[in-house]
């Protein structure tokens, strides 16, 4: 059913068929009549981090920021969702147009600036969902907090969202908030780290359960950036990671129209950097953690690549744009093949 409705929803702006299309699926579960018309995506349970996870194919973060439609994303199949990027206070993010679709390269490229309704927004709809499968939130800073304080936002949300989250990511890696991926090398990597951890310690005591943290890294690191990372997560004690975030790079989009827009790409042309940079972090890591790769999937081989290289698990967004539910079904029969 997709490939028909596909046209109509790429004659609209990008974000108003973001919009449209959430509220959409939003509609048919609240009739109970996605789960009619979802794919049936093959059982392929992985027991991870504590949890046990459905199948093994996630959605990624920045589909739905605000946690406003995880019942209905779930019941098209994904094992996992992951929701945000969440900050403490609302913000409107970066100005319009900011979300570019690329056709012919099966790639978008956003520099959406954590638009969200606040953390407050985001409690609410974890309180209330339904899926029975896992949700993660993905976390950020207001684009108004300088980085040297970045850390008290990423406490606030951490301690809003832990009682109701599965697992919590933290985002160090998009492209599109000023300052934010210095956040990822040396000495205030490890700062940040360490300050989480310690509450994570504190809050896993207040509550009475463990909610694992992961980090979300970018592309556009070199192998040895990459490995000084994997190094801090260890010594900090992070459950797992996320490889990758979108790209600053522009690779096999030369000539293509929006090509040149600023932001993050994401879709087919990201995969051989993504798999690349989740391949040197799995090395580093060495076992020591869970990593879960995301980055140019579009159909079961693209993930299939990223099992290859150690991912537990994969997440999918832009590939799940141009090709639909029919996508979650593909992949896990990939890797269950």
């Amino acid at each position: 059913m997709y490939h028909l409705l596909q046209p109509l929803l790429f004659s609209l702006t990008p974000e108003t068929s973001h919009d449209l299309s959430l509220d959409a699926l939003g509609a048919l579960n609240r009739l109970g009549l996605l789960s009619l018309v979802a794919p049936k995506v093959p059982a392929h349970p992985v027991e991870l981090l504590g949890l046990s996870f459905p199948n093994q194919v996630g959605l990624a973060a920045g589909l739905d920021k605000n946690g406003d439609y995880i019942d209905a994303l779930g019941a098209l199949g994904f094992g996992h969702i992951e929701v945000g990027t969440v900050t403490p206070l609302p913000q409107p993010g970066n100005p319009l147009p900011r979300l570019f679709r690329l056709p012919d390269a099966q790639a978008i490229i956003n520099r959406m600036g954590f638009n969200n309704k606040g953390v407050e927004h985001m409690v609410a709809n974890l309180k209330k969902r339904r899926f029975k499968g896992i949700v993660g939130v993905n976390i950020g800073k207001n684009a108004v907090t300088p980085v040297e304080n970045a850390a008290d936002d990423y406490l606030i949300c951490l301690r809003a969202v832990y009682p109701h989250a599965d697992y919590i990511t933290v985002n160090l890696s998009s492209p599109n908030t000023p300052g934010l991926r210095a956040l990822q090398f040396g000495a205030m990597l490890d700062a940040l780290l360490q300050t989480l951890m310690a509450e994570r310690e504190r809050l896993s005591q207040e509550h009475g359960k463990t909610v694992p943290v992961l980090v979300k890294i970018a592309p556009d690191m070199s192998d040895d950036d990459i490995r000084s990372v994997a190094a801090s997560l260890q010594q900090a004690g992070v459950d797992g990671a996320i490889a990758t975030n979108t790209t600053i790079e522009r690779p096999g989009v030369n000539g293509v129209e929006y090509a040149e827009e600023a932001g993050g790409l994401s879709g087919k042309p990201l995969a051989v950097a993504a798999t690349h940079a989740l391949s040197v972090l799995t090395r580093a890591l060495a076992g020591s953690m869970p990593v879960i790769g995301v980055g140019g999937i579009t159909d079961g081989d693209s993930a299939r690549a990223k099992i290859d290289v150690g991912a537990a698990l994969v997440q999918v967004y832009s590939g799940f744009i141009y090709r639909g539910p029919g996508l979650i079904k593909d992949i896990q029969e990939a890797l269950n093949g």
